[in-house]
């Protein structure tokens, strides 16, 4: 671990008594710093303070507002892109180069992968996230990437035909960042931000991905107080989804997601949504 190069930084809200992923971090065996960021219009922030002390950092939302493209003109700051794009700040006032951005429900981080004879789809707890860690900015320092993510368990719907098992490397980051100061990206659009920002951004040549090995779980979507549960709640998947499609419609569109209990989710169109090495076989030769 570069122990002095690199920290997590999980983004608070509402909730001091219930920062899941700080515990499930130590659990898992990191022992690197940490940092919770709350916005300074979050009334809790004193009780994050008692409980965390130095270890919480408070900007200021108003500020941020006025800096990142939110994508509405609605004036509700009810998101995590302010954060999100001023832990790159944070993190170069403090001397840091690599850093994880993560939101603070994560109850688990586990190995999934298939077994040998491909059969079934293998899980186990990670007991050492600092090689883990290790292993994504050794990736970020050796390539040009701007982040890479942790799988989430939604991404092994399917089992071994989850489609991100049948990419070493996927082409979408969520949820979690692992990021560097010297390779900077804008988070754009309040609502989907991370969808957003992967395909917007993609698109313009920034490279964003996800391994399948290493995963992550967290409690359930508007399953509890604050954070952005009354968000989703007061709109559903409706408006989150269109802010992808305001970004990119030439490569977003919106479908039906589930089976007994269907709901709005953004599609990706990815032949339309992000530059691709063209093979040798297609080079012109005078």
């Amino acid at each position: 671990m570069l122990r002095n190069n690199f920290a997590v930084f999980i983004m608070v809200h509402g909730r001091p008594d219930r920062a899941w992923t700080y515990e499930t971090l130590k659990e898992r065996g990191y022992t690197g710093r940490i940092f919770l960021v709350a916005d300074n219009l979050d009334e809790t922030a004193p009780a994050y303070k008692e409980r965390y002390g130095e270890e919480l950092i408070v900007f200021d939302k108003l500020e941020a507002a006025k800096k990142y493209d939110s994508g509405d003109n609605t004036a509700d700051l009810r998101s995590t892109m302010f954060a999100a794009n001023t832990i790159f700040d944070l993190a170069a006032e403090r001397g840091i180069h690599y850093f994880a951005i993560m939101c603070d429900d994560y109850t688990c981080f586990r190995y999934r992968h298939p077994c040998e004879k491909n059969e079934s789809l293998l899980t186990s707890y990670i007991k050492d996230l600092d090689k883990v860690f290790d292993c994504y900015v050794d990736f970020l320092r050796d390539s040009n990437f701007n982040t890479v993510a942790l799988a989430q368990t939604g991404d092994f719907i399917g089992g071994l035909n989850s489609a991100i098992l049948k990419e070493p490397l996927r082409r979408k980051a969520m949820n979690s960042f692992i990021c560097s100061v010297s390779n900077r990206f804008e988070f754009i659009g309040r609502l989907n931000e991370d969808v957003t920002t992967y395909v917007h951004q993609g698109g313009k040549g920034q490279l964003f991905g996800t391994f399948p090995g290493a995963t992550l779980d967290q409690q359930p979507t508007q399953g509890h107080k604050a954070g952005l549960t009354e968000v989703y709640k007061d709109t559903g998947t409706y408006l989150k989804s269109f802010f992808s499609v305001m970004y990119n419609p030439s490569c977003v569109s919106i479908s039906m997601m589930g089976v007994s209990q269907k709901r709005i989710h953004h599609k990706i169109h990815w032949e339309n949504a992000v530059p691709k090495i063209i093979s040798e076989k297609n080079k012109k030769t005078k």
